[in-house]
């Protein structure tokens, strides 16, 4: 959750939706370690699922085009680089990006929750 530092100031359509939300549930405003961690599990299973079916998206045409000798792109290297290959990767590189991000997260608020309860603990 990058932007949840400044959901409280957003004044833009998302920031909005997201003050609307947190009228409900007030832990949406502050930062919450529950719900960083929840959404960012939600992010990550979003990702995952994309991933999956961008991999069955590729591993299916491969397989049809040797196996049945069916292509679904065009023989021209533009068509199969630019257009198959470089708009379809594309959903590869921005889920990979964000489930990296998310598992950065919730390392970090795994580490985080860790400390307070040690500290808690000694006390």
């Amino acid at each position: 959750m990058i932007n949840h530092g400044r959901m409280g100031s957003a004044q833009d359509f998302f920031g909005q939706l997201w003050k609307e939300y947190a009228l409900s549930d007030s832990r949406y405003l502050t930062s919450d370690t529950l719900v960083l961690c929840m959404e960012t599990i939600t992010v990550i299973i979003v990702c995952m699922a994309h991933l999956y079916g961008d991999t069955l998206y590729f591993a299916t045409s491969i397989y049809d085009d040797h196996a049945h000798e069916r292509p679904y792109c065009r023989p021209e290297p533009f068509y199969f680089w630019v257009y198959y290959f470089g708009m379809n990767f594309i959903w590869i590189v921005v889920p990979a990006i964000y489930l990296y991000q998310s598992m950065k997260a919730i390392s970090y608020a795994m580490k985080k929750a860790e400390k307070i309860s040690q500290s808690l603990k000694s006390e």
